[in-house]
């Protein structure tokens, strides 16, 4: 997202892009709709689904384990597991199923690879049965380009077009210019023949066949930031692209051969005189105001299933979901400028798709679940999750939760030991403190409407005289800050009242990347240490409003944990652009800004400056003569240690004579 989805899952998404709020099933849903959990369980780092044309959901892990879930159940063993890269934003990011599945079984995942050198990659996956056949193992299809530094950007989603053609989308890994270069097959749609050879696999008629060289050839669209989903109209094939924006504008991008969306010159929609080569959005939302809102465009797609169960007015929408402010919105791309409310409350979707059985369905990374919204039938509830058994220690609390379905409105009443339990009229309740006397307590709910109503199963709450464990967070020490392009070092101690000095197998470290309201996973769980290090990078997000928070949890050997956290707040100067004469144009990170402008960064992070060359102001016009520093009029520059100007200098060419002069004594 900004970074990650953005994004976000985007940051992610989703660019990206994770947001800090956690929840369950969607709220806000029109009337005739209900929200049912699909399946849970899964991974709090899974990335992206799809269906098999068979009817199983196959959901992705970042850290590269392809999930199957058959009959609602999600199966122990992985239909395949990758070795990913998964720092920050890499890791297992799309899944898409041939055409000609039913026959020849072909899986094709996109993933982070780390040999011979990190880059993303398209390979394929023969099914034997539930899981991938050993015998033909992996076909690397497509390598792309080696990655930077940075770990976000990587887009992800693939499809295949009404004409056969695999489409994926790759971002520009945190470094724009890469987005309008025809040199490489970052921030691009590519369309490819998904054959593992080189020359078959260039489609003939790709908009850039003639012009471009090698397997950019392949690019199909260009101008793109992170692409981190996007989704192809059966029937239609339009193709609806989810730009993860930077600091404003979030885009719906329709995809056409030879498409440039503009990125980094412009974000959002724009004046379409002023940038004639440039397609605008077919729909934008801003950051921070406005209906909606949001901050990483993640899940999209068409609602146009072979057996729809929608009403008819929603035939043909396309949805699509926000990472941070956790909704689903949909828009008609007959008239596409009015964005319409469907659902909110959803912790982090990260992906969305339609089900053969005409549902939509939504992943929540947050929730590590998949849900599933339908239409309402004149039903009596049903409990689709039961409450699970819970321990607490003495003093501690505990929550049950279940999930039903039936006609809207539903109502719930909690009973313990089938006493109803005053005002736990909500779909989760949490215990007050507990005593010893509270072990072996039953907790269950009823769950009512028009039509009838259903009792759960109950969930057994055991008290346990364990004491949970004490933890000491050693280094980093409170209140130290990093600059990019250095490492963290982390290391903790762990004591028990039972257990004593806690091993190190007690230990799960994580570190989360927080921008503004919203966070980026930078490092995953790492179990089974007591310290360790993280190489904070140099390139990628480049806002100063961010901060590393690292986590550390222990946990004793009777199953309680204790959590805690400390934020690492970065070192930050100002820079300063400038231009002699005052007032001209220069680009930051490839987008262009008018001198003088003084922007807040990172130690350490590297920002390229660049030049707008040659240039008009007023009726005179300039070329680039040189920056202050010595770079090339395109630079890069590590972010200084104190504040800093920068200044292009220009000069207008003299003017040619305009007439002959004639002197003389």
């Amino acid at each position: 997202m900004r970074a990650y989805w953005r994004f976000p899952l985007v940051a992610l998404l989703i660019a990206v892009c994770w947001p800090a709020h956690r929840g369950r099933a969607a709220t806000g849903l029109p009337a005739g709709f209900q929200d049912v959990l699909f399946v849970n369980g899964l991974s709090s780092v899974s990335t992206a689904m799809e269906f098999a044309p068979d009817g199983r959901l196959f959901v992705a892990y970042q850290t590269g384990q392809l999930r199957v879930v058959k009959n609602g159940t999600l199966l122990s063993s992985p239909f395949v597991s990758l070795p990913v890269n998964s720092s920050g934003e890499r890791g297992l990011l799309g899944v898409a199923f041939d055409p000609n599945f039913a026959t020849n079984k072909y899986v094709y995942v996109y993933y982070t690879a780390n040999t011979p050198s990190i880059h993303n990659r398209i390979s394929r996956f023969k099914a034997n049965g539930d899981v991938a056949d050993t015998t033909e193992g992996e076909v690397v299809i497509l390598d792309f380009d080696n990655l930077s530094g940075a770990t976000n950007h990587n887009g992800g989603a693939m499809h295949f077009g009404l004409d056969g053609m695999l489409y994926a989308a790759h971002g520009e890994n945190a470094n724009s210019s890469n987005s309008q270069l025809m040199t490489n097959l970052l921030g691009k749609i590519i369309r490819m023949n998904p054959v593992p050879d080189a020359v078959a696999q260039i489609p003939t008629d790709n908009p850039f066949f003639s012009t471009a060289t090698g397997k950019n050839r392949l690019i199909w669209a260009r101008g793109l930031r992170n692409p981190f989903t996007f989704s192809i109209q059966p029937g239609t094939g339009l193709t609806y692209v989810n730009d993860v924006g930077e600091g404003s504008w979030e885009e719906i991008n329709d995809a056409r051969a030879g498409r440039n969306f503009g990125w980094p010159t412009t974000e959002g929609s724009f004046n379409s005189s002023s940038f004639p080569q440039f397609t605008n959005p077919v729909y934008s939302y801003a950051h921070g105001g406005g209906s909606p809102s949001g901050c990483a465009i993640t899940g999209g797609t068409f609602y146009n299933p072979s057996s729809p169960t929608f009403p008819a007015s929603y035939l043909g929408k396309y949805f699509f979901a926000d990472y941070c402010s956790g909704w689903i919105y949909y828009i008609n791309p007959a008239s596409p400028g009015t964005a319409t409310p469907f659902a909110s409350g959803i912790p982090a979707p990260v992906d969305l798709k339609v089900g053969p059985d005409g549902a939509l369905y939504y992943l929540a990374r947050d929730a590590a679940s998949v849900y599933r919204i339908t239409t309402t039938g004149s039903s009596v509830p049903q409990i689709t999750q039961q409450p699970a058994n819970r321990t607490a220690p003495v003093g501690g609390t505990a929550t049950f939760t279940i999930a039903a379905t039936g006609t809207a409105p539903l109502s719930y009443q909690w009973q313990r030991n089938s006493t109803n339990i005053a005002g736990a009229i909500t779909a989760s309740y949490t215990t007050p403190p507990v005593t010893a006397g509270d072990n072996n307590s039953a907790y269950r709910c009823v769950v009512t409407n028009v039509a009838g109503s259903a009792t759960s199963n109950a969930g057994i709450l055991t008290i346990t005289s364990n004491t949970a464990p004490a933890l000491t967070i050693v280094t980093p020490a409170a209140g130290s800050r990093y600059s990019g392009g250095t490492t963290l070092s982390f290391s903790g101690t762990g004591t028990d009242a039972e257990d004593g000095t806690l091993p190190a197998s007690a230990f799960t470290w994580r570190i989360d990347f927080h921008h503004d309201t919203h966070t980026h996973p930078a490092m995953l769980d790492r179990v089974g240490i007591m310290s360790g290090t993280f190489a904070i990078p140099s390139s990628g997000e480049t806002s100063a409003n961010v901060w590393y928070r690292l986590h550390m949890t222990v946990r004793d050997s009777g199953g309680l944990t204790t959590t805690s956290f400390r934020d690492i707040l970065p070192n930050t100067a100002v820079i300063t652009l400038a231009t002699s004469p005052p007032g001209l144009r220069v680009t930051l990170d490839g987008q262009p800004v008018i001198t003088p402008i003084s922007v807040t960064s990172v130690v350490g992070v590297v920002r390229a400056l660049g030049v707008v060359s040659p240039q008009t102001s007023g009726t005179t016009t300039y070329n680039f003569v040189s920056w202050s520093d010595l770079g090339a009029a395109t630079h890069t520059v590590a972010t200084p240690s104190t504040s800093r100007t920068y200044t292009a200098t220009y000069a207008s060419p003299p003017s040619a004579p305009t007439g002959l002069r004639i002197t003389g004594g």
